[in-house]
C-alpha cells in the first residue's frame, strides 16, 4: 500500500509576529512545525492581503508535509 502523506499550509508575513520577517523567525516557525512531525515541502513569496485596508503585503505560504500512522 502507498504510503500516506497530509500537508499543512502557513502563511507568514511582515508584521505577523512583530517586525520584518528574518530568516531566523521563519526558522523557528520552521522547528516548532518539525517537533509535530511536519518537514517543508515548499515556500511561495506571495502578496497576503492585509488585515485592515486594501493592498497586500510580501508575504510567504510556507507549505509542510508529514506521513499520516
Amino acid at each position: 500500500m502507498a504510503q500516506r502523506f497530509e500537508y499543512k499550509v502557513v502563511e507568514l508575513r511582515e508584521g505577523l509576529m512583530g517586525g520584518k520577517m528574518s530568516g531566523d523567525k521563519l526558522e523557528k516557525v520552521l522547528n516548532q512545525h518539525a517537533r509535530e512531525g511536519w518537514q517543508l515541502k515548499a515556500i511561495t513569496s506571495v502578496e497576503v492581503k492585509g488585515r485592515i485596508g486594501p493592498g497586500g503585503v510580501e508575504g510567504v505560504l510556507v507549505t509542510l508535509e508529514r506521513a499520516t500512522a
